[in-house]
């Protein structure tokens, strides 16, 4: 996979052009593979299920019978707003702005929800979802690293390439499909469900890719790839020199592409380029052309692409796009993406979304059913598939603006309102679930207008956008006044999120600090240490710093040149713990590091816990890991201003970030967790809890 490979949002900052070469995401190549076999599979597939369907029907209605007959609810709806903050929130439902949280909690109750150990979004929505800590589903932050190499991997998926192939010509033929396969481990709640006949409906759900088979529907979530097989690429072209070379990192850590045309006969002509090719030997990305050209005195310009004309308005989004890739004769990759005109004059500025996978002709399982995401295609219109729809990173590296990344917020709230009422309408029993990403986002990429001083606020606006979070909130409770209206007498709604918010001000770098420490040591201290470990000699290096939630030891017989014995491992800990915890920063003179965790400690010691975290850091108000301290940099000062428009974070100590638990019945407990939410649902459904939840059922007035 060449640089274009990046996981976007909080991942997108975590990989540079070495690291991309190292990672084969779930996607690049393969959608190319899944377009291929997907017709012939599907149709076995379907006269497979003709057959046996009469007799999957009687099981299950047999089934379904016997559990509602001990449920103590009909239907469960939970709303999971991604980020939704406790404080936020109570302030605006005191302010008259949020009448339905109100009416909710007036009708049942709410209280805030403890997070996970670290407040990590796939490490939270896991624990929602399976009824356990990490240490017993696998997943620990965004990124895991590689053993073998300390080189970063997506921690939810994995990918391999078939290694049968024939050679037809000029043609690389494979015999075999790519297998793609989720890393989180222990079962979740529908699927269980799904064994005693209750049907679930489970919509974007974060930790769902690939979707796993059982008795309900699914459409995935966060970890769907784009189809250039990255967590989210834009493109962006421009006739300005200037623009296309504006970025404050380098290139390939922007999370897209930047293109610099020169304009010839009144406008613009270019390739959009596509998933690499596995088809051919060199690999190289397909390419779609196509033509922009501009009409500057009404503001529009028309573009031509794959066959077709579109109009597009400045400074609006065209609707989705379905495109075609022409990968070999017969062969073709389908996605969607949305175009967005920057500016027409004096240059021009056209904007890509990531591409995403067609849902309408999915290139990569999305949905389970695997016509389901087709189903929803054709009931509400196209819609955004990838995990983390949001471009956030176009708007750090300011290649869109506020305005662009909020319609777009909005515009992705829309599509899956509607797919979510329509579970409404058609389950009337069971559970339906559905994740709203935009409160998570807008928090982001909006928290600096919370804070006039804010160092991100350095020449950029400060007023335009100072309720941005407020209006993404009031759409949001919109959306649960729409399901207070749907509730029947025997139904349960819940609304949830993962975690709250806290600002990001200043990041510290962690590795830098361990090498302060002589705890990481690199190969020549006189040269700087660039992304993922470059540089660092692990021949002496006791601890390094990965991703957003903590510290890893180098230990002997797990790292490939791992030097701490096991014996010696508890030490290595504990000097770090005495000497991070209470870190104080001597720029602003306030405490960085509340608290630093042993995993051990947090944990239930389940079968993961000795390949994860070691160390989880608790960061105060105002701090997280910097920005290269997340890819394994290395740099001279431990502490530096955050100036990206990214200036909220969740990923700080869990005591400060609680989700929240709103319910439509009295919720009696006094610290609920997410791990327990899981276990309640299903006893609330008359299912016997699983010995392996770590996670209590909560007591629920029903």
């Amino acid at each position: 996979m060449n640089t274009r490979g990046r996981f976007s949002a909080l991942a997108v900052s975590l990989l540079s052009a070495g690291a991309a070469e190292a990672y084969v995401g779930p996607g690049a190549g393969f959608a190319l593979l899944g377009s291929f076999f997907g017709l012939l599979v599907a149709i076995l597939a379907g006269a497979l299920s003709l057959l046996i369907w009469p007799f999957r029907w009687v099981i299950r209605a047999w089934r379904r019978r016997k559990a509602l007959a001990a449920a103590r609810v009909r239907r469960v709806i939970v709303i999971g707003l991604d980020g939704l903050d406790p404080g936020l929130a109570e302030r605006w439902v005191a302010e008259g702005e949020l009448p339905n949280l109100a009416r909710l909690a007036a009708q049942g109750s709410f209280s805030r929800l403890r997070t996970t150990y670290p407040s990590i979004s796939p490490v939270a929505w896991s624990s929602f979802m399976t009824g356990v800590d990490p240490s017993r589903h696998n997943i620990y932050d965004f990124l895991d690293r590689d053993l073998r190499t300390y080189q970063p991997k997506l921690s939810s998926s994995e990918v391999s390439a078939t290694q049968r192939t024939m050679r037809v010509g000029q043609w690389i033929v494979p015999l075999g499909q790519p297998l793609v396969r989720n890393m989180r481990r222990s079962r979740a709640f529908w699927s269980i469900l799904g064994d005693h006949g209750i049907a679930c409906n489970i919509l974007r759900v974060p930790l769902t890719f690939p979707p796993e088979k059982f008795a309900g529907a699914m459409l995935s979530a966060m970890c769907v790839p784009d189809l250039r097989g990255t967590q989210g690429s834009f493109t962006y072209y421009t006739t300005d020199p200037a623009e296309a070379g504006a970025t404050s990192t380098a290139p390939e850590a922007t999370g897209g592409m930047r293109v610099l045309l020169t304009p010839a006969d009144g406008g613009i002509s270019a390739t959009l380029p596509g998933p690499d090719n596995p088809l051919r030997e060199d690999r190289r990305p397909v390419e779609l052309p196509f033509t922009l050209r501009p009409q500057v005195a009404d503001g529009t310009a028309e573009l031509g692409i794959g066959g077709r004309r579109h109009r597009l308005k400045l400074r609006e989004y065209s609707p989705w796009i379905r495109l075609a890739w022409q990968a070999a004769p017969g062969v073709k990759v389908h996605g969607i993406a949305r175009f967005y005109i920057t500016r027409l004059e004096p240059h021009i500025g056209l904007y890509v979304t990531p591409i995403n996978i067609d849902p309408g002709n999915p290139a990569l399982p999305i949905s389970w059913p695997t016509y389901y995401s087709v189903y929803l295609s054709k009931l509400i219109g196209d819609f955004a598939t990838l995990g983390l729809a949001e471009d956030t990173w176009a708007l750090n590296e300011r290649v869109i603006d506020e305005q662009a990344f909020f319609q777009q917020t909005m515009d992705h709230h829309e599509e899956r309102e509607k797919m979510f009422l329509n579970a409404l309408r058609k389950s009337r029993e069971g559970v339906v679930a559905c994740v709203f990403d935009g409160t998570d986002r807008a928090q982001h990429m909006f928290y600096r207008y919370l804070e006039p001083d804010h160092p991100a606020n350095r020449g950029k606006d400060t007023e335009v956008y100072r309720h941005a979070i407020r209006d993404v909130y009031k759409r949001a409770d919109r959306t649960i006044g729409l399901a207070l209206d749907d509730l029947r007498p025997d139904d349960l709604l819940l609304v949830v999120s993962d975690h709250g918010f806290q600002s990001f001000r200043r990041g510290v770098n962690l590795n830098a600090w361990l090498q302060q420490q002589g705890l990481l040591a690199l190969k020549d201290p006189a040269a700087p240490c660039g992304d993922w470990f470059d540089n660092v000699d692990w021949t002496r290096t006791q601890a390094y710093a990965f991703g957003l939630g903590g510290i890893y030891v180098n230990l002997a017989g797990r790292e490939a040149h791992g030097i701490v014995a096991p014996a010696d491992a508890p030490a290595v800990r504990q000097r770090i713990v005495a000497g991070l915890a209470g870190l104080r920063d001597p720029q602003t003179g306030s405490v960085a590091i509340s608290a630093v965790y042993e995993a051990a400690a947090v944990h239930t010691g389940g079968p993961y816990q000795a390949a994860g975290l070691d160390l989880i850091v608790g960061y105060d108000r105002g701090y997280r890991a910097s920005w290269e301290s997340a890819t394994g940099r290395v740099t001279r000062e431990v502490f530096s201003d955050n100036t990206k428009s990214w200036s909220g974070d969740h990923c700080v100590d869990p005591r400060l970030v609680p989700g929240v638990l709103y319910s439509s019945r009295p919720v009696r407990a006094e610290d609920p967790g997410i791990m327990d939410l899981a276990p309640t649902i299903l006893r609330l459904f008359g299912v016997a809890v699983p010995a392996h939840m770590t996670g209590k059922p909560l007591a629920i007035d029903v």
